[in-house]
This record gives C-alpha cells, sequence and structure tokens, in this order.
C-alpha cells in the first residue's frame, strides 16, 4: 500500500491506494523567490518604458487586478505600483483598483481586505453591466469597465499559468476579460473558437484566442502589466512591462518549471488542485479538462480522473458558475450536452462545454467534498474517498498540482 499526500483547500489529505501501480509527476518545480524583491527589480527593469517614464503627475489610473480565482500576490503588486506611481507625482488619491472578476462573483469587503490590505479601500468590483465599447476584434465589439476606460494610464497585475484555451493567463486577459463585458467572452469561450486546433493548453504562438484578448487588452488601453508565474513550491518568477512580453517570458520560466514527460497509459489520473480552486466545482473541473484535453492525454480508453476537492461554494456562486451548473446538471448524458452546445452558449457556460467534451471519453469522480448531490448533478461522480473511487490492481498516475503541471 502507498500513502500519497494531496492538497484539498487549505490542507492536504493522506490517500492510500491498495494494490496499486503509482506513478508521481512531479514537475522540476522551480526555486520560489522572494516576491517584493523580485517585483520590485522587474519594475525597474521591465520590458518596455519604465512606469515611472510613463506616468504623469496629474494621470488618473485603474489597476486592475486578479480576484478571488487567481493566487495572485495581489496586495504585493498593488503597493509596489503605488510606490512607483507616487515617485512619477500620482498620488494615491488618482488611483482605482478594479478588480477583474470577468463572470465571477464579486469579491466581499472582507477578501478585499485580505487581498489588499491597507490598499482595500481603493478597489471596486468589476460589474459587466458598467462597460463601453472600446473597437472591435474579428467584428466583436469589444466593451471595458468604464472606471478603465476614463483612466489615462491602465495597469495591471496577472498570473501567468496554464490555460485551457489562452495557452497561459496573464498580460491583457486580465483587462480584456477580467474587466470587459460579455461580448469578448462569448467569442473567445464560444465553441466555434473552442474548436480550432491551435486553442489548447500550454500554447501562444499560433494560438487564435490568445491573440483576440491580447488585442482587446491593448483596445482597452492596457499599458504597462506586472505578472507573476508559479508552481509547486510558490512563485517563481515575476516581470514587468508591455503585455505581451511579459506572457511570453513567463510562460518560458512556467514551462521549464511545470512540464513532466509522459511515456505510459494509465487506467486512473488522481489530480490533486487545493485553494483556491477547489472551493467550487466550476474551477475544479480545470484539472479534469487539463488532463483530458492537454498536450497529451495520460489515459487509457476508458480511463478515469479522480479529483479531491471541497467545494465549499458547490457549483460556484458567480454568474458564469450558475450557467455552466444549468447546462450540466439539465443534461441527459456528455454526449448529448456536447452536440446541443455546439450551436451555443452564453458566457461562462464553456467550461461546461468543455467538460462535456472530456466527458465523452473519461470518467470524472469528485471525492471528499461537501458538495456530493451537485457532483452527481453535473454527469459525475460524487466519491466520500479517494480511495473509494479507484479500483484496486489500476495503474495511477497521480498529478499532486493538477493545474500547475504540463503533461507532454
Amino acid at each position: 500500500m502507498r500513502t500519497i499526500q494531496l492538497p484539498f483547500g487549505a490542507r492536504a489529505i493522506d490517500v492510500k491506494l491498495s494494490d496499486c501501480a503509482v506513478t508521481v509527476a512531479e514537475p522540476a518545480g522551480g526555486e520560489p523567490i522572494d516576491v517584493r524583491s523580485a517585483a520590485k527589480a522587474a519594475l525597474d527593469d521591465p520590458a518596455a518604458p519604465a512606469l515611472d517614464e510613463l506616468a504623469e503627475p496629474d494621470d488618473t489610473v485603474a489597476i486592475v487586478v486578479t480576484d478571488v480565482t487567481r493566487a495572485t500576490p495581489d496586495g504585493e503588486l498593488v503597493d509596489l505600483l503605488l510606490s512607483t506611481l507616487q515617485s512619477a507625482g500620482v498620488s494615491r488619491d488618482q488611483v482605482t483598483v478594479v478588480v477583474g472578476l470577468g463572470l465571477h462573483r464579486p469579491m466581499t469587503d472582507a477578501e478585499l481586505e485580505t487581498m489588499l490590505g491597507e490598499h482595500a479601500n481603493l478597489a471596486i468590483n468589476h460589474d459587466p453591466a458598467e462597460t463601453v465599447g472600446v473597437g472591435e476584434v474579428d467584428g466583436v465589439t469589444i466593451e471595458c469597465n468604464r472606471r478603465v476606460t476614463e483612466a489615462d494610464l491602465v495597469l495591471a497585475t496577472g498570473m501567468v499559468e496554464p490555460h485551457q484555451y489562452a495557452g497561459f493567463s496573464g498580460g491583457g486577459k486580465t483587462v480584456a476579460i477580467g474587466a470587459g463585458g460579455e461580448s469578448l467572452i462569448r467569442y473567445t469561450h464560444g465553441p466555434e473558437m473552442l474548436s480550432r486546433p491551435g486553442v489548447r493548453l500550454g500554447r501562444i504562438e499560433d494560438n487564435p484566442f490568445r491573440a483576440a484578448v491580447d488585442a482587446a487588452g491593448e483596445l482597452c488601453g492596457l499599458d504597462f502589466c506586472v505578472n507573476v508565474t508559479h508552481g509547486p513550491a510558490g512563485i517563481l518568477d515575476v516581470a514587468a512591462g508591455k503585455p505581451q512580453a511579459v506572457v511570453r517570458g513567463l510562460a518560458d520560466s512556467a514551462r521549464d518549471a511545470l512540464s513532466v514527460e509522459v511515456e505510459d497509459e494509465y487506467d486512473a489520473v488522481l489530480a490533486g488542485v487545493g485553494a483556491p480552486k477547489d472551493a467550487n466545482l466550476y474551477q475544479t473541473t480545470r484539472a479534469a479538462t487539463y488532463v483530458a484535453l492537454g498536450a497529451k492525454t495520460p489515459l487509457r480508453a476508458g480511463g478515469r480522473i479522480v479529483i479531491p476537492a471541497a467545494l465549499s461554494e458547490g457549483a460556484g456562486e458567480g454568474t458564469g458558475e450558475r450557467r455552466f451548473y444549468k447546462w450540466l446538471s439539465e443534461a441527459e448524458s456528455a454526449e448529448e450536452l456536447y452536440e446541443r452546445m455546439r450551436s451555443g452558449y452564453e458566457p461562462g457556460a464553456q467550461r461546461a462545454f468543455v467538460v462535456a467534451r472530456a466527458l465523452r471519453e473519461h470518467d470524472v469522480y469528485i471525492t471528499n467534498s461537501e458538495a456530493s448531490d451537485v457532483v452527481d448533478d453535473c454527469l459525475m461522480h460524487a466519491h466520500d474517498r479517494v480511495e473509494d473511487a479507484i479500483e484496486p490492481g489500476s495503474d495511477v498516475l497521480v498529478v499532486p498540482d493538477a493545474l500547475n503541471t504540463l503533461l507532454v
């Protein structure tokens, strides 16, 4: 019997696999850095003109930050951006921090306080209803938060991590999707876009999704960003400057740290998620689609994906999460749902579409959760323990940090 430790919420659980052949996919992981000193160094030597050269003393400034679904050290990054702006003569009361929610739920005052500390009073939650048009990409009207469009200078934080559609997140995506309207989300997350060959996990070049959000970020006026990338060890790298250069540089750092070569096929993949992503089923299913729809699928035909997840928020509380749940919970089967969604769906429901794609080939088991009824409603299988979801004698690939591991 082998004991495996996996993330679960903010802690870890021990999993004991009986009579199984176990392989653990451990990426190199990289070396953790001190975020503050690395971010300061990046701001001092950006991939673009320095921020204090871009800022004018009378500028109004919008800083778009990530929300509770991303483990970005926004408090540290915002503090350093404010300090740099102050050195350029821009006072704190000229700055608004816009939380890039996309279609996720608003952050609470307590969450903002935890994330931004003394700067929480500068923050507003993005409201997709409060947007204005700023131009077009591929014939699609791009909308952006009014406070962002009215600012003289637009900055952003971000997390450059593996992303199912954009290849890697971060850069212009924080503003264009996080502080944008439904039109771009509807276009980039629709079945036509998600069916294109270049739209895949870990790919930036020749990726039409990435190209669209980059172009939209420019239309939203994003001037400068400071992004991080991370791995199992913590934050691994920081870069600042022009968004596209920042994303490409950090994606290289992430690939070096997160890639694992997989040669064999397995009966089951045991995927770890942990906080904050395992708070709801919408985010948790990223682990399943990363495994099933990534660069290389390590599962045999009929193989299953098993994910322990807390699911303290059930399916999720935002607009996108509710749409995700509605589509899945009303479906008769994964095949029926996939075919029905190919004709279109509302922004936010795209996660149901990609989950349906994965479920056409592989069963997904969610264990240890507080919301087993939600799991069962959504064409997946709920079990009390990981051990109950893996058959004895299985060949098992364990991916302890599934959202930060690239199987190649």
